[in-house]
């Protein structure tokens, strides 16, 4: 009887399907449950009714691959009104059962399902079962050719994937000859095996694709045995891996990486061309003060926005990079370079020199710009950058928002620098530098009650040198830290030599704003304390108004850690920065020190003056007067109440000896 005549499902037609004595079942493909079973069937699942069968779910452990393998069979049923025999393991109530099947579609109600007739079962030795499982569940792309390239069997993850029904062995590859390499070795060895970008239901993809020669175990002629694994989330991994190694994530420029891989050429192909090079380097300046007070995410977004203004101003022959920070760099070639370079770096620091909006805000940042022109035929790419890079800096000690090109001049300042850099560091590792002492007077006695310890350097062929000649090189290449302690301990143990000798002296030290914001300040001055005998009382540490303003808890902490130590907190310099009472009221400080430029200049700044000296009596401030020459000066501040002052009119700074013999 036809199958299709089941579907009256009458009486006559149930009791025959019933009367088989082979199991019979119809399985519904589309709610993964069986619809209906013969007494037989019933056996082969082991349920005890048909109502107990049909309400089993079979999707709670169908596995993806046989989900997906009853899809095809029902595709080909609605196609191709396909019949087939496979074997298959069930697995009712949790036990295998290995049976031949015979497959088939059948139609009720409009929806295709599918007749199952188990023929037999089978009894297959461990390894052949597991094998077919294998082939079934693996995602793994397996295909069987015949000689004509015509697919004569695939496993269900190959069918999942094939972009055209018939497609052949060589309409698979998107490029023939990957097809051809492929079909030639295994002409010549028997095998072989690429990386190759395939067509499949997904669209192109990459592929590794292993061919074999083999026989067909049916026809017993030739066939290619092929095999795929899916590769293409390794290969755009790679891609990504690749593009992340070259480019600048924030702004998708190329990276130093991407300089040498992707610009560098561009600069070669130039040269040959008969053109001339040149390198710019673009550093914005004061950037570090938008991440400071907008943060960093609103500094992220400047720097997208100003790579995408620099890369709109640039033309065909000149490429962009982000080095790093906020500093970017332009390749450019042209037959007269120079002129080109001028005018592009003039077009670009008036564009970035345009303030934009960030965080409500109206936001402008100058940049400095240093150009580098390649000089001959021969390209020296780390030399150009380097060149690049002290115009730059040149062109920031020029006052910013400036265009320089390099001259050898700069070089040799630089190698100058780098000179005087290694003599510091092996001054400080000799003991070169040394703590001078200028006496602090209390004003109203006239009598020497403290000083401040000042950094000299004795230098073995240059002589004495002052603070302007070495400090700022210090502070420029993280030595500052090193000298500050130094000076610090030799402080100490000066106070601690005086008191043995009967002298009552209050010794200050200035700290740098690295040296203050160290974390581990507290415990430095505690151990030099301990080590040294200082008294705390009789040591004071200087700090400058920069260093408090950001107002923080770090801040705080700090100061209230060295008050704890029994140490005094003076403010040096107090007028030259960003005065604010607030911070004088909020932190624990005990001197306000008047800058020298003050005291110089009481003709055109006494009402400046007047208001400092007011503010210290106030808040009950100690002050102290720096750069005192006259007596003219002295006067007006004793007049004012100042207590102490320093400067010419006592003494310069003198040796830890002098300022003894200068005392008696």
């Amino acid at each position: 009887m036809p199958i299709r005549s089941v579907l009256s499902w009458q009486g006559a037609d149930l009791e025959l399907l019933e009367a088989l004595s082979l199991p019979v079942w119809i399985f519904d493909i589309d709610h993964k449950r069986v619809f209906w079973a013969n007494e037989a069937g019933l056996q082969v699942w082991g349920a005890a009714s048909l109502l107990e069968l049909q309400a089993r779910d079979m999707s709670q452990d169908m596995s993806v691959s046989v989900a997906q393998r009853l899809a095809q069979y029902q595709q080909d049923f609605e196609r191709e009104g396909a019949c087939f025999v496979e074997s298959w393991t069930l697995y009712p109530n949790g036990r295998p059962s290995v049976l031949k099947v015979k497959f088939r579609g059948i139609r009720v109600n409009g929806r295709m399902l599918m007749f199952c007739e188990a023929q037999n079962s089978l009894s297959a030795d461990p390894a052949s079962l597991r094998s077919t499982e294998a082939l079934l569940h693996t995602s793994v792309l397996i295909t069987l050719y015949d000689g004509n390239g015509g697919a004569l069997y695939r496993n269900p993850a190959s069918r999942e994937q094939v972009a055209v029904a018939g497609e052949g062995w060589r309409q698979h590859f998107v490029h023939d000859s990957d097809w051809q390499q492929l079909r030639q070795g295994v002409a010549a060895c028997g095998e072989s095996r690429l990386l190759a970008r395939v067509n499949t239901r997904e669209g192109m993809r990459w592929h590794e694709v292993s061919a074999r020669a083999c026989r067909d175990a049916v026809t017993g002629q030739d066939a290619l045995l092929v095999s795929e694994v899916d590769i293409t989330d390794l290969k755009h991994a790679e891609a990504r891996a690749s593009f992340l190694a070259n480019h600048d994530v924030l702004t998708g420029l190329p990276n130093r990486n991407g300089i040498r891989s992707e610009l560098l050429p561009h600069l070669q192909q130039a040269l040959r061309n008969g053109r001339q090079v040149a390198l710019m380097f673009i550093d914005l300046d004061r950037f570090k003060n938008v991440n400071d007070s907008l943060g960093h995410a609103c500094g992220d977004e400047l720097l997208i926005r100003m790579a995408g203004r620099l890369v709109g101003l640039l033309g065909h022959d000149e490429k962009a990079a982000r080095l790093g920070g906020d500093e970017f760099l332009v390749m450019l070639s042209a037959p007269q370079v120079a002129e080109r370079a001028e005018a592009l770096g003039r077009r670009i620091l008036q564009a970035l020199a345009v303030p934009m909006r960030l965080e409500g805000m109206d936001v402008g940042v100058s940049a400095s710009i240093g150009v580098s022109v390649c000089e001959g035929r021969t390209l020296d790419l780390e030399q150009m950058m380097r060149h690049a890079d002290l115009a730059m800096y040149a062109a920031k000690d020029a006052g910013r928002n400036n265009l320089m090109f390099f001259t050898p001049a700069l070089e040799a300042r630089s190698q100058a620098q780098l000179a005087l850099e290694n003599d510091i560091r092996r001054g400080l590792e000799h003991g070169e530098f040394i703590a001078y002492f200028q006496p602090r007077v209390d004003i109203a006695s006239g009598q020497v009650v403290g000083a401040e310890a000042l950094a000299r350097w004795h230098h073995p062929l240059r002589g004495l040198l002052m603070p302007d000649s070495f400090i700022p090189i210090c502070e420029d290449c993280g030595m500052v830290m090193e000298l500050g302690r130094q000076i610090l301990v030799q402080a100490a143990r000066q106070q601690r030599l005086w008191r043995d000798r009967g002298l009552d002296l209050l010794v200050s030290v200035n700290l740098s704003a690295s040296q203050f914001v160290d974390p581990g300040l507290p415990g430095l001055v505690e151990q030099i304390l301990a080590d040294s005998g200082c008294q705390p009382d009789k040591l004071e540490l200087e700090i400058t108004e920069s260093v408090l303003l950001g107002h923080d808890e770090q801040t705080m902490h700090t100061l209230q850690a060295l008050r704890a130590l029994g140490l005094s907190i003076a403010v040096d310099d107090f007028g030259t920065g960003y005065s604010n009472l607030a911070y004088l009221q909020r932190y624990p400080l005990t001197s306000l020190k008047i800058d020298r430029s003050f005291i110089a200049d009481l003709d055109d700044k006494s009402a400046i003056t007047e208001l400092i000296t007011t503010l210290c009596r106030m808040m009950g401030l100690n002050m102290v007067a720096e750069g005192v020459e006259t007596e003219a000066q002295l006067a007006w501040l004793a007049e004012r109440g100042c207590q102490e002052y320093q400067g010419y009119l006592c003494s310069p700074a003198l040796s830890a000896q002098e300022f003894l013999q200068r005392l008696f």
